[in-house]
């Protein structure tokens, strides 16, 4: 019996030589595409549902830093200290601080890789630290030990901050000419009445150490942002006793900065839900309203839980400020210093209105703004966000100053809450900001937007110049940056939110990504596993192919049959392009009746093409792909049937 088996085994593996020697190609699936892009496993740290892990970790940096602004020398003078908590499980022998003022040298990385024409992120060459009187302290020892290289500087110890909760603090002194241009980013801006100076980077920073990378220590070149730890920041500004100072976080001396009429004013802007003149046009150079007429004033701010903070400082501000209303019901302050050449009801005049209604809405609808006061800085800086404070170009106007502020403000969310790496994930921040502007702008109504005209922008898709969403933003080109950083990953939550998830099961995933992640340091690999385990979806098909390819959609009908029987008819489907997708479909009857059908993307696992039998006893007049035309398909021309585009700019 075991010999007949055997024989009639060997028999069989012949038959199926025999047959695979005949088979010229096997016939493969689509599978590898709904199979996962990257390394998404859970641990420790991070879990596999996109939510820290039980020994998740991120260390703490508070700053008490004492400033002087110099408006003759046009420097930045002044004294840091530093507290460092290392909550890692490693022992750290040194830190990393970021020197970012010295990117306006002549030698700096950023300034040795700017193009010849330079480019937006052109800057001064005659600035950088002098640092002087360094210690770093970890129990009773003392060391004064510290490298910089470029924008980078490390700290070291005499003994290393111990695991787990241990302690450091760094001190040092420091002082630098203010650039005029600042990578647009910073700087200061002459006009009539005075300078505007906008600071930002302006101190010694602390670099992240995470359970990711470890030390992140990538150079400041231009087009990468950051990524800071947080903590609580105690600092004060000196400057000349004309100037207005607004900062990040809370004023917590008015009685000695203000005169009584501004703090009156205040007071009333505090309780209006319209704009109140804090200092009017007239009323810039009036001396009788600073709270002296000589010498300095010292304006002192505190802000916790965040990980920057800026400032400006003039004497050319006109200033107003007005209520926020917050859902929890608490009242904070928005407010607005511009010049006079920016003032008017189609200009500047409008921007405390814009800030009240973007942090509002924001609040409203994802996560409540933390901090006691949004501020809009008009500068000359296309638009640059910092925790509670924007700079905005001081030249906008109408829709552009609404766009500008609105996005900035919308920062405040990401990485403001969500402190995503901007220095490598711009997309993680850019990306989503551009996606909440979209429903901000429409809830304002007065401007219109544009994310949702998604085919107006198929020339990019398909141009062989394209890049990655992931590509990080120091190496891209700049001419794309704008798609593979705001744009193309705005359009990727646009898709998700109004064509694959729906609107409430996408505003489950990701209100719960941003509640979660508040504060912390979320990975792109803990969003995209958010976003599946609360919305119950799995989506790598498409994070994998939109967030981490330059393939593109193509869905297209490519007929219509009788169905042979007389019961209904045959549409036949393929999807052309490399990033699979459901396919909704409008149908619209002979009778003049429609009906709208959705095939799930699992119709392309297993090959490009599907067909889809409709029973009915109507005939078919048309056929649509993607009738709400969310979707930037690019070739909409094969969308349709009888073929022709149903597509109207």
């Amino acid at each position: 019996m075991k010999y007949f088996s055997k024989a009639l085994l060997a028999l069989a593996f012949t038959g199926a030589f025999s047959f695979l020697s005949q088979a010229q190609e096997v016939v493969g699936s689509n599978q590898q595409d709904f199979d996962e892009f990257m390394d998404r496993s859970g641990n420790r740290y991070r879990s596999a549902s996109g939510v820290p892990g039980p020994d998740y970790w991120q260390n703490e940096a508070d700053y008490d830093i004492k400033a002087t602004l110099d408006d003759k020398a046009h420097t930045l003078s002044g004294e840091i200290t530093l507290s460092y908590i290392n909550n890692s499980p490693d022992e750290l022998p040194f830190i990393w601080l970021y020197l970012e003022q010295n990117r306006f040298t002549e030698n700096s990385r950023g300034t040795l890789t700017t193009p010849i024409g330079g480019n937006r992120y052109n800057g001064d060459v005659d600035g950088g630290y002098e640092i002087s009187n360094l210690k770093a302290k970890t129990g009773r020892s003392t060391s004064s030990k510290h490298i910089i290289n470029d924008t980078r500087m490390q700290v070291w110890f005499d003994e290393p901050i111990k695991a787990n909760g241990g302690k450091a603090t760094v001190s040092m002194n420091f002082t630098y000419k203010i650039p005029v241009k600042g990578m647009d980013r910073m700087g200061r801006l002459d006009v009539e009445d005075g300078t505007i100076y906008a600071m930002a980077q302006w101190y010694p920073r602390t670099a992240v150490y995470d359970d990711i990378e470890g030390w992140n220590v990538e150079p400041y070149l231009g087009a990468g942002e950051f990524y800071l730890e947080y903590g609580d920041f105690d600092y004060e500004i000196t400057a000349p006793w004309d100037h207005i100072v607004v900062g990040s976080g809370e004023l917590v001396n008015e009685r000695q900065v203000l005169s009584s009429k501004l703090r009156e004013r205040l007071d009333k802007a505090r309780k209006s839900d319209e704009t109140v003149t804090i200092v009017g046009e007239d009323e810039i150079t009036d001396a009788s309203l600073r709270a002296k007429q000589e010498g300095t004033l010292t304006w002192h701010f505190k802000m916790e839980n965040t990980h920057d903070v800026a400032f400006a400082s003039s004497k050319a501000f006109i200033w107003d400020a007005a209520k926020i209303n917050l859902p929890s019901g608490k009242h904070i302050l928005a407010q607005s210093v511009y010049p006079k050449e920016s003032a008017g009801n189609d200009a500047w005049g409008r921007s405390t209105e814009y800030s009240k209604h973007s942090i509002e809405n924001y609040s409203n609808k994802w996560f409540e703004f933390p901090w006691p006061v949004a501020t809009n800085v008009a500068a000359e800086i296309g638009g640059m966000e910092y925790p509670g404070l924007n700079f905005c170009g001081w030249r906008s106007k109408g829709a552009s100053l609404w766009g500008v502020t609105d996005h900035e403000f919308g920062h405040n969310w990401f990485p403001m809450i969500v402190g995503s790496n901007e220095r490598r994930y711009a997309w993680m921040d850019e990306g989503f900001n551009t996606f909440i502007n979209y429903y901000s702008t429409q809830e304002f109504g007065e401007y219109p937007t544009s994310l949702n005209k998604t085919r107006n922008m198929t020339g990019w898709f398909t141009s062989e110049t394209r890049e990655g969403i992931d590509t990080y933003p120091d190496v891209t080109n700049l001419r794309n940056l704008g798609m593979t950083a705001y744009y193309k990953p705005g359009i990727g939550l646009l898709m998700l939110r109004e064509y694959i998830l729906g609107h409430e099961r996408f505003d489950n995933a990701f209100k719960s990504y941003i509640k979660t992640w508040a504060y912390k340091h979320p990975q792109p690999k803990d969003f995209f596993n958010h976003m599946e385990n609360v919305a119950g979806e799995n989506l790598s098909w498409f994070f994998g192919s939109w967030f981490y390819g330059t393939g593109n959609i193509d869905l297209a009908i490519e007929g219509v049959q009788g169905n042979g029987n007389g019961s209904g008819f045959i549409i036949n489907l393929a999807n052309k392009g490399e990033v699979p997708m459901p396919v909704k479909l409008k149908i619209t009857y002979q009778d003049g009746s429609t009906e709208d059908l959705t095939l799930p993307v699992e119709i392309w696992q297993r090959g490009d093409s599907w067909s889809h039998l409709v029973e009915t006893d109507k005939a078919p007049k048309s056929i649509e792909i993607d009738p709400d035309k969310i979707l930037p398909d690019v070739d909409y021309s094969n969308d349709s049937w009888p073929a022709q585009s149903f597509y109207q700019n």
